[in-house]
Formats: structure tokens, sequence, C-alpha cells
């Protein structure tokens, strides 16, 4: 028994019907469109959630969310973690050095009474402070 010797179940597959083929094959004339109207016309494509005129669902439902496209900074207390103040410069690599940071942060703000101080200190662009 080989892939090239199989065959679909008896029954389980029909041919498709060809509409529009002349009176003889039954769906001829107006090819099973039935008369007159929007959908009898060619080029006709029904919205992808069209319900016949009445208010579509999406529509009657509340609006709820709002997803913000700002990318927010991941914010570091120096008070509490103090490696991060003790550094001799401050960039994006030598905090992830002292501080477990996820790869997918981007921006890191330092706060607390003393991350003004760290201010001269940040070589990143990426790092500030509550001061700037």
């Amino acid at each position: 028994m080989g892939i090239e010797n199989l065959t679909p179940a008896e029954g389980s597959t029909a041919n498709r019907k060809r509409v529009g083929r002349g009176q003889g094959s039954g769906t001829g004339k107006t090819a099973a469109r039935g008369q007159k109207g929007q959908k009898s016309r060619s080029g006709y494509k029904r919205k992808r959630n069209f319900e016949g005129g009445q208010q579509p669902l999406a529509k009657r439902l509340p609006k709820i969310g709002f997803h913000s496209t700002v990318i927010k900074p991941y914010v570091i207390n120096v008070e509490k973690i103090k490696a991060v103040a003790e550094l001799g410069e401050i960039t994006m690599e030598t905090i992830r050095s002292v501080h477990k940071v996820a790869s997918s942060v981007t921006k890191i703000k330092l706060v607390g009474a003393s991350a003004k101080d760290l201010a001269s200190k940040i070589k990143d662009e990426n790092v500030t402070t509550t001061g700037n």
C-alpha cells in the first residue's frame, strides 16, 4: 500500500457546481443568483462583518481601553539599589552588570533622593534621572 494508491472514501467528494453554463445545465440564465439586486451583480462583495444593515456588534459594544505607544522607562530607585549609585559612570551596560534588567528594556530612569547627584555620572542618553 503506497501513498499513490490512496483514494477518498466512497461518496465523500462531489464535483463542484459549474454555474452559468447554459439553460440545459439547470444553473444557466441567472446562474443561481436569483433575479435583480445587489447580490446578483458581478463584483458584489459583502463587507466582512456586515449584518444586513443592523448595527454591527463591534459598534454596539462599548469602547474600552487604550494602548499607549509611548515607551515607558524602567524605573530604578537608587536608595534601594545602592550598587547603581556606586558606579563610576552610568550606562545601560554598567547598570545591567550590577542589576538584573530585561533585555527588552531600552530606557532607564533613576529615582530617589540622591538621583540628581548622579546626573554628572550618566554617559548614556537612554538613562535619565528625575532632575533631567
